[in-house]
């Protein structure tokens, strides 16, 4: 009886001590994302993909923006280990300008926290770029 128990006390304590090892480890295709130079009121949508590559179920606890012209949205769901998911970040893309952002995930994985960016240009629809004005020859014009 006294082996028994103590084979069932080290089951317990083996079982224990690996429960605490698994975690979930969350892994993106890509931090970045470059929307390149896009004209004022395109499709703001992008997706980051990401992948449970750890043990335990993932669980997105939040995904917040620098500032409220970039929204994410991110599966309140948990990930299991192997499964994918995605964080859409849609941004106003009526904004003229640089495109600067950072999206902050908070996870139950280590570290807790993931920096996703944006970056980018918003101009204007009848805006030409220098570049498309200096590649025409002056018998051109």
């Amino acid at each position: 009886m006294k082996n028994l128990i103590a084979v069932l006390f080290v089951s317990l304590i083996s079982f224990a001590t690996y429960a605490q090892d698994a975690k979930p480890k969350i892994e993106f295709k890509t931090n970045v994302i470059d929307y390149g130079t896009i004209e004022k009121g395109a499709d703001g949508k992008r997706t980051f993909e990401f992948t449970n590559t750890g043990d335990a179920p993932l669980i997105i606890e939040n995904a917040k923006s620098t500032c409220g012209c970039t929204v994410p949205s991110w599966p309140k769901e948990p990930i299991l280990p192997g499964e994918t998911g995605e964080i859409i970040v849609k941004y106003n893309t009526n904004n003229l300008n640089k495109i600067a952002k950072t999206i902050t995930i908070t996870t139950n994985a280590e570290p807790k926290t993931v920096a996703l960016r944006i970056k980018g240009m918003v101009v204007e629809a009848n805006k030409t770029s220098v570049l498309e004005k200096k590649s025409k020859s002056i018998i051109e014009e």
